[in-house]
């Protein structure tokens, strides 16, 4: 699934010069040299973000500390095997394999196997079972991407207001309610009716046709941590940055430093989770207050057989209620298994964080059961994440709510009395809410500090 799929198009119309050098940089193109220092560095977050410091200073033979609360390394790139099959419960894609995405290049290095998701195979039901005609889905497609592309934003007023004031005759129209929902609250995490309008889709992205990691996410993750110092079920709890040395108080010892990378997800900056002494700056603070995390959901269901066809890549399906499972990935065309993936997104996500597995299950087969009839079987297996109430996260990726700017990111990634530098896909405005976005943030905050040492 394609998640920068509009941006993806303008993007080859601008010019490289503007863009690719940064990349390049980050992807091994350099001279790296060994740096020799008595400072002491700390990051907090064992995700893509804080991985990717990690690795920057440990080429240069510069030591760090790596403070996880979790049990694992990866963040938000969690694999779950527990069904004999990797199912990616957060980032599934290398959105834009090109280019100098540098997720690619981490890819080939930790032997992640991928495979091409062909976007274009793709049939979409209605709520009769009906298909939309190949014409009829490429017109609507066509139709969104030029309103996209010309979208008459306010600062005050979400994507949802806007959009329905000015197209109105899609208000009810269930092929553009999953087009909205399949296409823009996927990519942004967020439900329409809180999207600004007016910074909705002002990032960037890579170049080329998704692929997928067939093999689990966390291999890239796992490759990473190899020869890094990290600290698993290390919850920090408090830091007091008002000496000349930082203090990291955590769940069981406290920690020195002398600067300190933050790479903690913005859902946990946002509960206040980690005490700020001094308090952060005012803008920080705001920053931190305005901007807002997104929830996409996913859910893994596993037959004995398959009863789909199994030459298509998704299977798409138009519901009444917007988000509510309306999209499937067919994971027999690149695994050895009869499994579908679907997904909840916006409002409806965090709402299928109170239901029951079997309530998701039967919510998920009546759609199913609307294509392909009432005679299919459940599924023998089912697992799904609940990003929204996740500790470690509370919410998949970071979104520019209605009444903000995507400046905010920018604030976001501002460091304090350069000892306290943030990284993570919430610090980075032009890549925010993807992996490349996180991995080049933690190392955009290395070369911060490298250069003060």
């Amino acid at each position: 699934m394609n998640r920068r799929k509009f941006i993806k198009k303008t993007i080859l119309g601008v010019p490289t010069s503007l863009w690719l050098p940064a990349i390049l940089t980050s992807c091994g193109e350099e001279e790296v040299v060994p740096i020799t220092t008595d400072k002491k560095v700390v990051i907090i977050g064992a995700g893509i973000a804080g991985l990717g410091a990690a690795r920057f200073f440990k080429d240069r033979e510069v030591e760090v500390i790596l403070l996880e609360a979790q049990e694992r390394v990866g963040g938000r790139l969690r694999t779950d095997r527990s069904l004999g099959i990797p199912f990616d419960e957060g980032a599934s894609w290398i959105h834009g394999p090109n280019g100098g995405n540098p997720i690619t290049k981490l890819a080939d290095a930790a032997g992640a196997n991928t495979f091409f998701t062909d976007d274009d195979n793709v049939a979409v039901f209605d709520v009769d079972g009906s298909q939309y005609p190949d014409s009829g889905l490429d017109d609507a497609e066509g139709e969104y991407d030029s309103i996209l592309a010309d979208f008459p934003g306010e600062i005050n007023r979400s994507f949802q207001d806007v959009f329905y004031a000015n197209y109105p005759q899609f208000q009810n129209n269930r092929l553009w309610t999953y087009q909205l929902s399949a296409f823009l609250e996927f990519d942004t995490g967020a439900d329409i009716s809180k999207l600004s309008s007016l910074d909705f889709f002002d990032d960037q992205a890579f170049p080329g046709k998704d692929v997928i990691l067939a093999n689990g996410y966390d291999t890239i993750a796992e490759h990473l941590r190899q020869g890094i110092d990290v600290r698993l079920n290390t919850r920090v709890e408090g830091i007091d940055y008002s000496d000349e040395k930082i203090n990291i108080a955590t769940n069981g010892a406290s920690f020195e430093a002398d600067f300190l990378i933050i790479a903690a997800p913005l859902g946990v900056l946002k509960r206040g989770a980690i005490a700020f002494s001094p308090s952060l700056p005012p803008a920080k603070h705001q920053a931190i207050s305005k901007l807002e995390m997104g929830t996409v959901n996913k859910f893994l269901c596993v037959w004995d057989s398959a009863f789909w066809d199994t030459d298509l890549q998704y299977i798409g399906y138009t519901a009444e209620e917007k988000g509510k499972f309306n999209y499937f990935l067919n994971l027999k065309k690149f695994a050895d298994t009869n499994a579908l993936m679907t997904f909840a997104f916006g409002n409806y996500a965090i709402q299928t964080e109170q239901m029951s597995d079997a309530q998701i299950s039967a919510e998920i087969m009546s759609h199913l059961r609307s294509i392909y009839g009432n005679n299919i079987p459940n599924p023998t297996n089912m697992l799904g994440t609940r990003w929204g109430s996740n500790e470690n996260a509370f919410g998949s990726y970071a979104f520019t709510p209605a009444g903000t700017r995507s400046t905010d990111f920018d604030i976001l990634a501002e460091s304090v009395n350069d000892k306290l530098f943030f990284a993570g896909e919430h610090t980075s405005r032009d890549y925010r809410g993807t992996v490349p976005g996180a991995f080049l943030s933690g190392e955009r905050e290395a070369r911060k500090i490298i250069a003060l040492l």
